[in-house]
């Protein structure tokens, strides 16, 4: 009994030396010891994860091919180029044109009119940045770790502030920062919505999946999406 405790051990803690980073990769195939220090809980965590940062990176492009003056900016010379920089670029979503601004602060970038740099960027690096704060920066979850419900819920809200203003900030000439879902064509385009829809889904689900397993309360806030401010992650 004491070995195997010892072996459990252990295997926690070179498992905790590898589970940060960026974003999180997909599951390996076959059995690796980090699984034995998983709980069905953990799983189930890694899996909405990669789903939120999936739907992330499709937004990425979807705005960069709306808004193809931002990838200019970015320097990258296609959209698969500049969507890679976020999502695939060891950076722990600090980027140097972001002015070492990081999470809510770099959504705030986004819509900041005398910003000249990549606001796709600011705005999805912001989103990245602020959601893994909720994951405490950790892409794989074991037996030890614990998650803050109250984080995974403050970031879904958060995400819908940010689509608010992602859909009514406008510059000094009434011209939208950045170009998302499109109502006034025949066939509206509101794929950005639903996408935006699946992340905040996930994160509500995550919140009460983890509030229920530690036996935790979440605090509802109600705000005004006009006049809302972003709220803590940790």
């Amino acid at each position: 009994m004491l070995e195997r405790l010892v072996v459990t051990i252990c295997l926690c803690a070179l498992a905790g030396c590898a589970n940060r980073g960026t974003v999180p990769a997909k599951p390996a195939a076959a059995l690796s010891a980090s699984q034995l220090v998983k709980t069905d809980i953990d799983r189930v965590v890694e899996a909405h994860q990669r789903e939120v940062f999936s739907n992330l990176r499709l937004l990425a492009e979807k705005l960069y091919r709306r808004n193809p003056r931002e990838l200019k900016k970015s320097g990258r010379t296609s959209v698969a180029a500049g969507v890679v920089r976020i999502f695939e670029e060891s950076h722990g979503w600090h980027f140097p044109e972001l002015q070492g601004q990081r999470s809510t602060q770099a959504i705030h970038l986004a819509f900041q009119e005398s910003y000249r740099g990549d606001r796709v960027l600011a705005f999805v690096a912001g989103l990245g940045g602020m959601i893994q704060a909720a994951f405490h920066d950790k892409i794989e979850f074991f037996v030890l770790d614990d998650l803050d419900p109250q984080g995974l819920y403050n970031a879904a809200r958060n995400v819908e502030i940010a689509v608010w203003k992602l859909s009514n900030s406008r510059d000094a000439r009434g011209e939208r920062y950045l170009l998302s879902n499109e109502g006034a064509a025949p066939i509206a385009n509101l794929s950005f919505e639903r996408e935006f829809g699946k992340v905040i889904g996930s994160l509500d689900v995550l919140s009460k999946i983890v509030a229920d397993k530690t036996d935790r309360t979440v605090v509802k806030t109600l705000q005004s999406l006009a006049t809302a401010v972003f709220l803590p992650i940790k």
